[in-house]
């Protein structure tokens, strides 16, 4: 078992009390409910229980993100692979679980790219730098196309067109997080104009100038790749579209009216890139709510809908990671000796 010292333990207890008070506020609100047009006071969680669910809608769902984690397994496989690193698909397979479920376990007490980073420079000891890269620019790569598939939905799908101010003020975050991302990959993955001066200047960097450099010189090698680059880009596309049409069968499974399904592919995105921060648990959620409330212009939504389609997301992500609980079980020794060793590093 691996011991938090008490900085850490301080992290920890601080995300779990963000993340509780945010999913507090939720279910309260929820709670609150609304008035129908009969003069009823109902809310999502009496309507939940008084009413059957699809479970083929919610089956269906379960596929769709099933294959979404599957395509950025192969995703980060291929990308590995794109750095001349030897690594068997299996071994992909078992790492990626690994960070997955730790992304899933305690609220993010160690997130699991660090976990996929540390077990693959673990086992290639001579590729740190490039086990590094091949995570960082996974994510990267993946939340930029977070971002692209946004801002492609927003355009089609007449969510630009909502005349709600909340609404607006998320078609231009959107537009401007996409053009910022796209310069900021140009410069990085474009034609290197300084000869390699500005990638040699990160060795000035106090005592991890030389490995921070490495991992540069690792990264710049995809943009000498660009079947690596296409083929990323195809798969990130595919995980997002996935995880949105999974969203959409979710929201279909529930006794409720939903909303348009292309809509979807701007909520289920946006919502996924509040995931990302450092709190796992509360953001994602508050966000879809958000999002789900101010898009449901002519559909009538009860406070707390997009709340109870997140958390059965949420559930099916930890379905999902049952599948690779097997690979911890079997590995737990292993896990613990890198987890002790990234402690040592980082301390």
């Amino acid at each position: 078992m691996v011991r938090l010292p008490v900085k850490k333990l301080f992290i920890t207890l601080l995300k779990i009390s963000v993340s509780a008070a945010i999913l507090g506020y939720l279910v309260w609100k929820s709670a609150q409910g609304a008035t129908d047009a009969a003069g009823n006071h109902i809310n999502v969680f009496d309507s939940l229980r008084n009413q059957p669910l699809d479970w083929r809608m919610l089956a269906g769902a379960t596929a769709c993100c099933f294959v979404a984690l599957m395509l950025t397994f192969v995703r980060w496989w291929y990308l590995v692979l794109a750095l001349d690193i030897s690594l068997r698909f299996r071994d992909a397979i078992r790492i990626n679980f690994w960070g997955y479920l730790f992304n899933l376990a305690p609220l993010g007490i160690v997130g699991g790219d660090a976990v996929k980073a540390w077990m693959l420079a673990h086992e290639h000891p001579q590729a740190r730098a490039k086990a590094l890269a091949s995570v960082l620019f996974d994510r990267v790569v993946g939340l930029y196309f977070l971002f692209v598939l946004a801002t492609a939905a927003i355009c089609f799908s007449g969510f630009l067109e909502i005349d709600v101010p909340q609404i607006r003020g998320v078609c231009l975050a959107t537009f401007v997080a996409t053009g910022i991302g796209t310069v900021g990959l140009a410069f990085v993955l474009g034609p290197d104009l300084s000869h390699g001066r500005s990638i040699r200047a990160l060795r000035r960097i106090p005592k991890i100038g030389h490995f921070v450099e490495s991992v540069a010189n690792a990264v710049r090698t995809y943009s000498q790749r660009p079947a690596v680059l296409v083929a990323s880009s195809i798969m990130s596309l595919g995980v997002h579209a996935m995880n949105a049409l999974g969203c959409y069968l979710i929201a279909r499974g529930l006794p409720w009216d939903v909303l348009p399904w292309e809509l979807y592919f701007v909520i289920m995105p946006l919502s996924a890139v509040a995931g990302v921060l450092p709190v796992s648990v509360g953001p994602f959620e508050l966000t879809l709510e958000f999002l789900y409330m101010h898009a449901s212009v002519g559909v009538q939504v009860l406070p707390g809908r997009g709340l109870v389609v997140a958390l059965v997301y949420r559930l099916i992500t930890f379905v999902l990671a049952a599948f690779g609980i097997r690979y911890y079980l079997g590995n737990r020794r292993e896990i613990t000796e890198v987890m002790h060793e990234a402690e040592e590093e980082t301390a």
